[in-house]
């Protein structure tokens, strides 16, 4: 009976050792191919995933994109705060822009979410609070590299990147 029962167990002990070795190198390729895409954002794509979240933070500094092409933005805020508390947006800015003077003058723009009038901006998506998303399509600008914000007051020091259009 002893035998059986330490042969079962080491069966049991071998299986579950295999079964962990098969799945810990996919889930270790899958969690490093994650890091690496959010990390240096290098994937050129006319669909784009941005994520915000409760402390102020996108999930990508760097989208790449094609010039002329479609591109669908979608931001998705992962936090719970409300968007009069922590609301976000994306806002692409026109090359050249003072991000710091854009900011000023979004700050005085509650009335149209935070953003003001003028040329400084190529697309924009609403305000969202947390748990919500939103999804803009727009033309790629020409190419060379462009500043994104959030223009929520105060956000853009925190969240912000670039576009560059290849």
């Amino acid at each position: 009976m002893k035998k059986v029962i330490f042969i079962a167990g080491t069966i049991i002990a071998l299986l579950g050792c295999n079964s962990n070795q098969k799945e810990k190198p996919e889930r270790i390729t899958i969690q490093s191919k994650n890091k690496t895409e959010a990390s240096s954002n290098d994937l050129v794509s006319n669909t784009i995933i941005l994520s915000s979240n409760d402390q102020m933070q996108f999930d990508k500094k760097i989208l790449r994109v094609k010039k002329g092409e479609k591109i669908t933005l979608t931001l998705q805020h992962t936090g719970t705060m409300s968007k009069n508390v922590m609301g976000h947006n994306f806002v692409l800015l026109q090359q050249g822009t003072d991000i710091i003077q854009f900011a000023r003058k979004a700050m005085k723009a509650k009335d149209t979410e935070y953003i003001p009038e003028g040329d400084d901006v190529i697309a924009y998506t609403k305000l969202i609070g947390g748990g919500e998303k939103v999804t803009i399509t727009f033309d790629a600008p020409a190419p060379g590299t462009y500043d994104y914000i959030c223009s929520f007051p105060a956000h853009y020091t925190l969240m912000k990147g670039k576009l560059i259009v290849e």
